[in-house]
Formats: C-alpha cells, sequence, structure tokens
C-alpha cells in the first residue's frame, strides 16, 4: 500500500468561486482507476497545538495499492490534467508519500 498525501496552499487573492471550482478540480481525482481511495478535506478543526499545522487550504490523500499504482496515477490524464488546469491557483504544494 501506498500514502500518497498532498497539501496545497492556495493563493490568498482567489475569489469563493475560484476556490470551489478548485476543490472541485481535487475531486475529480477520484476518476483515476489507479486509486484505491481518495479522501479530500480542509484542516480540521481539533484544538490547536503547536505541533498542528493548519495553514493548508485543501488537503488530498489518496490510498494506491502499491508502487507501480501511484507511478500509474501520476500520469494518468486525470492528475495531468489538474496539474495543467489549477496549478496557477496555488502558491505551494507539499507532498508526503508512505508505504
Amino acid at each position: 500500500m501506498l500514502v500518497h498525501s498532498v497539501y496545497f496552499w492556495l493563493k490568498p487573492e482567489l475569489t469563493a468561486a475560484q476556490r470551489a471550482e478548485f476543490r472541485q478540480g481535487v475531486e475529480s481525482l477520484r476518476g483515476i482507476s489507479a486509486t484505491e481511495k481518495v479522501y479530500v478535506g480542509v484542516p480540521a478543526g481539533v484544538p490547536d497545538r503547536p505541533i498542528i499545522d493548519k495553514s493548508f487550504a485543501i488537503g488530498l490523500t489518496v490510498v494506491c495499492k502499491d508502487v507501480a499504482a501511484h507511478n500509474a496515477y501520476q500520469v494518468d490524464p486525470i492528475h495531468l490534467a489538474f496539474i495543467e488546469r489549477f496549478k496557477p491557483y496555488w502558491s505551494r504544494v507539499q507532498i508526503y508519500d508512505a508505504e
């Protein structure tokens, strides 16, 4: 199993409509057949603690069967179209992959 965790920091000048469009774009990644599970969310409303980072706008967690499935996800046309369309929306992306 491989867990691909992606955190997006969106540009502050985006409108509410653009932020909603971005969220829909992230949700579209559910259509990639190489994924087993896809979770999308915003920072949780848990109590603040020094070790918790709530500075991101959208979090994406993708679970793949293995590294080969992860690699297929990376080159899937849906993923590539998402990056092409929405790269101008973010100021930072941080990725953590674990197996």
